[in-house]
C-alpha cells in the first residue's frame, strides 16, 4: 500500500515517524496551554489504562465537541442494539462533554498523535471492527493504517466546506488516497457529496446532517427554576459560543439598546469558557455590571451582563432567551450550530461567516427562520426588532422549526446505510459465541 501512495503522503508518514521523539515537547507545550489532560497523556501515545471490551467494537472519531455531539443520537441507537462504542476526540472540552453526555459504557479516549508508532499502539490495543469518522478530521496515519489492517472505514456526516474544497483540489492525489480508504462516504448535503466525489471519494451518499436530529441539550430543572425566577422580569438575549471580537459587538449593542429596553440582560456564553474572566474584565471596564457563572454569581436585577463560563449548561440559557445570537459568525470562524437553539424556542441572529453550516443557515434565512446581520449597525437594528416584537419572534421560530423538520432524518438514513456493516458484526459475534 505504501508504495502506491502519492509522494506527499509518503513524505508525511516518514516525517511523522522521524518526529516521534518530539512528542514530549509538543505535549508539554499543550499542557501549559490547557489543551491536554495531564492524567491521560498516555492516550496521546496510543497507551490506555482501559481494557478492550469483549466482542465487536465500533470506533467513532470526531475532532471536538460539535462532532461528538452530532453523533450522540447514533451512539444511543447503537447502544440500544448492544453495540460497544469506543469514542475518540482531540480536545479537553470534548472529553468533558463525553463524560457528562454519554453512558459510562461508552469508552472515551483521546485520539493518538498522528505518528505511526502511536497509531499502531492504539490499533493494536483496541482492534476496532468498524471505524466511523465524523465530518472531515482526516489524520493520514490513523486512516491509512486502519485501512491497511482492513478495518472497514465509513465517513459519517461528511462535510467539505467551500473554503476547504479548493485547498484539497490542489492536493487532489493526497486527498484521493485518503478518501480511497473509506468504504462509504455519507455526506450532509448534495453539495458536500459532489465535492467528495470530485476529490475521489467512493460510494458517496448524501443523507443529511446528523446535527439536525440531535436532541436539544438538557437543563438541570433546579438550576433552571432558580435562573428563571431571578430573570423572569428581564428581557433576555443570549450570545452563544462567542469568539474574540464578538463580545465587543454585543457590548456595543447592549449599550445602545438599554435605553429602549431598561430590563435587558445580555448573557454571553463564550465558546471557550476559560476566557470568561477576561471577558468579564472587559465588560466591567466599560462600566457594565457583570456576574460570572463560574463563581456561582447570579444575574440579579442590577446586572447588565451574565458571563456563563461553564461547560454543558447551554440548555439552561437557550431556554431562558427568546433571542439568540449564534457566535463564530461575525468573525471569520465559520459559525456554530443553530439547531439546538431553534429546538428550544429561540429566534436566531447570525453574522455572515457561517460556512461550517452553510446549507442550514441558507435554508433558515430563505424561510425567514433566521436573520443575517452583516455589520454592527445591522446587528443592533435586527436585535432591537426581535426584542421589541414577540409576534416577529414567533413567526421566525415557526419558520425555523419547519426548516428543521424538513431537513431532519439523517440519523435513520445513516443507520440504514450502516446496516450491512452492523449485520456483519452480529454474524461475527454469533459465530464466536457458537
Amino acid at each position: 500500500m505504501a508504495n502506491n501512495l502519492p509522494l506527499t503522503l509518503r513524505a508525511y508518514r516518514a516525517i511523522s515517524a522521524l518526529a516521534t521523539p518530539l512528542a514530549g515537547t509538543i505535549i508539554r507545550r499543550r499542557l501549559k496551554q490547557g489543551k491536554e489532560d495531564s492524567a491521560r497523556i498516555g492516550e496521546r501515545r496510543g497507551n490506555s489504562s482501559d481494557a478492550r471490551p469483549a466482542g465487536p467494537l465500533v470506533w467513532i472519531h470526531g475532532a471536538s465537541v460539535g462532532e461528538i455531539l452530532a453523533a450522540a443520537g447514533l451512539i444511543e441507537r447503537l447502544r440500544a442494539v448492544n453495540v460497544r462504542i469506543l469514542l475518540t476526540s482531540g480536545t479537553v472540552t470534548s472529553a468533558a462533554v463525553a463524560a457528562k453526555r454519554f453512558h459510562p459504557d461508552v469508552i472515551h479516549q483521546y485520539v493518538p498523535l498522528d505518528a505511526p508508532r502511536f497509531v499502531d499502539k492504539f490499533l493494536d490495543h483496541w482492534r476496532p471492527n468498524l471505524a466511523l469518522f465524523i465530518e472531515s478530521d482526516f489524520w493520514p496515519n490513523l486512516i491509512l493504517s486502519s485501512a491497511q489492517r482492513r478495518i472497514p472505514l465509513v465517513l459519517i456526516n461528511g462535510r467539505m466546506s467551500q473554503r476547504s474544497f479548493p485547498r484539497w483540489r490542489r492536493l487532489h492525489g493526497t486527498i484521493a488516497a485518503i478518501l480511497d480508504s473509506f468504504d462509504l462516504c455519507l455526506t450532509q448535503s448534495d453539495v458536500d457529496g459532489n465535492r467528495f466525489s470530485a476529490l475521489g471519494g467512493r460510494n458517496v451518499l448524501p443523507v443529511g446532517n446528523l446535527k439536525l436530529d440531535v436532541q436539544p441539550p438538557l437543563a438541570d430543572p433546579v438550576k433552571f427554576d432558580h435562573l428563571k425566577a431571578v430573570t423572569e422580569r428581564r428581557l433576555v438575549m443570549v450570545a452563544a459560543s462567542t469568539h474574540p471580537g464578538e463580545e465587543e459587538i454585543v457590548l456595543d449593542a447592549h449599550r445602545r439598546l438599554e435605553g429602549h429596553f431598561p430590563s435587558l440582560l445580555s448573557i454571553i456564553v463564550p465558546r471557550h469558557p476559560k476566557r470568561g474572566a477576561a471577558i468579564a474584565r472587559t465588560l466591567a471596564a466599560s462600566g457594565m455590571r457583570v456576574a460570572l457563572r463560574s463563581r456561582d454569581q447570579m444575574p440579579t436585577d442590577d446586572i447588565h451582563f451574565y458571563v456563563a463560563d461553564t461547560m454543558g449548561e447551554m440548555g439552561l440559557f437557550y431556554r431562558l432567551a427568546p433571542v439568540v445570537f449564534m457566535g463564530g459568525s461575525m468573525v471569520d470562524h465559520g459559525g456554530q450550530n443553530p439547531i439546538e437553539a431553534v429546538k428550544l424556542g429561540a429566534s436566531i441572529l447570525h453574522g455572515p461567516h457561517v460556512f461550517n453550516f452553510a446549507d442550514v443557515y441558507e435554508a433558515l434565512d430563505a424561510a425567514g427562520g433566521a436573520a443575517r446581520v452583516d455589520s454592527d449597525e445591522d446587528f443592533v437594528r435586527q436585535l432591537r426588532h426581535l426584542l421589541a416584537n414577540p409576534v416577529a419572534r414567533e413567526r421566525a421560530l415557526g419558520a425555523a422549526e419547519s426548516v428543521v423538520y424538513r431537513m431532519s432524518g439523517a440519523l435513520n438514513k445513516t443507520l440504514t446505510a450502516l446496516e450491512p456493516y452492523l449485520l456483519q458484526l452480529r454474524l461475527e459475534q454469533d459465530s464466536a459465541n457458537a
